[in-house]
């Protein structure tokens, strides 16, 4: 009788084994530390550099003081890695920059991206009026992610010129949290 306990320890051990061996441990020798940048763990920033990033097709604001929607679309070509927080943006119109605001309401959900998956984020703005200083002709939007600071990519903005709150002041325009792709 003693067949019967050995075949269970061993079922045990090996479940045991199989239990171990997939989803949570380190991999090629990793240190083991959560977070930062770089290395391409799973708790590591996504930079925009490892990511494909596709700016529109807006809804575009038709004239002065109507809203507009610009998407953005990003897709992970890397390891894995994390979108935590709010993405950054920056209008440019020659050597003015403006940096837009998280939209007050936006609460940010903490995304881990692996090669392939998609995330998204939409600005939304104020279309301005073509002259006067309440405007900015922003011909350049620049975005970045959080946690990867440096990392930029810059795309034309096409969408006319958007409102300011106030004479050379901040854009009215707000960035949305991320999403994933299909939520």
């Amino acid at each position: 009788m003693r067949a019967a306990p050995l075949a269970v320890t061993a079922l045990a051990a090996a479940l045991l084994l199989t239990a171990c061996g997939s989803g949570g441990g380190d991999d090629g020798g990793s240190s083991g530390k959560a977070g930062g940048t770089g290395s391409g763990k799973a708790g590591d920033a996504c930079a925009v550099g490892q990511l494909g990033v596709e700016v529109g097709p807006a809804n575009v604001a038709p004239g002065p003081g109507d809203s507009g929607d610009v998407p953005v679309s990003l897709t992970n070509q890397s390891a894995p890695c994390t979108l935590d927080g709010i993405p950054g943006a920056v209008l440019k119109a020659g050597d003015t920059s403006t940096t837009v605001p998280g939209a007050s309401d936006a609460k940010p959900e903490k995304l881990t991206l692996v090669k392939g998956e998609s995330a998204t984020f939409t600005l939304t703005y104020v279309r301005g009026g073509a002259a006067g200083g309440k405007s900015l002709a922003a011909k350049t939007l620049s975005i970045s992610m959080p946690g990867a600071a440096g990392d930029v990519k810059s795309f034309p903005w096409s969408y006319g010129p958007v409102a300011l709150k106030s004479a050379g002041g901040a854009p009215d325009a707000s960035v949305g949290p991320f999403t994933r792709a299909g939520d």
